[in-house]
């Protein structure tokens, strides 16, 4: 979504129906449901993560199984990978008003297709990984599964914005699950 984004930065934003220059305006080609859907997964998943993993308890049974030092540091390289998606999905997009320089194929956009989203995914599974809370790691399905609707639904906004290339870029870069090397 973001190399769209970037496409229309000179383009009249819009929101839900007309012309719009503040928050809550979201570029052409985006899903109506993103940007509420990921705060409303946010909010959700923090809940159910802190409820369950500190206060409830009920199933985070398996951390007594697996030592606290193992659990932080299989946390700390999932959260390690999301930082370097977000940072990098954040860096290859411009953020100033200009025309667009295409269709952003590098850095961390050639090893996901969708690096801001995948970062995203990644802090919540750290989470979930850090407590072993088995109910986040069904919501984390949940919200996985939002994500990707949301991910297809602008993928099919860039193959008209951008055609064969784009479908060229698919073939040679996974959507979710991020290639050690990137794609050349």
């Amino acid at each position: 979504m973001a190399r769209l984004k970037e496409k229309a930065m000179n383009t009249p934003r819009t929101g839900d129906g007309g012309p719009s220059a503040g928050a809550g305006a979201r570029a052409p080609g985006e899903h109506p449901w993103g940007d509420r859907g990921q705060i409303v997964a946010l909010v959700a998943f923090l809940a159910i993560w802190a409820l369950d993993s500190f206060a409830i308890r009920r199933s985070t049974f398996l951390a007594g199984d697996v030592s606290l030092l193992i659990r932080l540091g299989a946390s700390g390289l999932v959260l390690a990978l999301a930082v370097y998606f977000m940072q990098g999905g954040h860096r290859a997009i411009p953020h100033d008003p200009r025309p667009s320089p295409g269709l952003i194929t590098g850095g961390a956009f050639a090893r996901v297709r969708h690096p801001l989203y995948a970062g995203s995914l990644f802090v919540y599974l750290a989470l979930a990984i850090g407590t072993l809370s088995l109910v986040s790691l069904a919501v984390w399905c949940v919200i996985f599964i939002f994500y990707d609707v949301i991910a297809s639904f602008e993928e099919k906004r860039l193959a008209e914005a951008y055609g064969s290339a784009y479908r060229t870029y698919q073939d040679r870069v996974p959507k979710w699950v991020p290639r050690l090397r990137p794609a050349r």
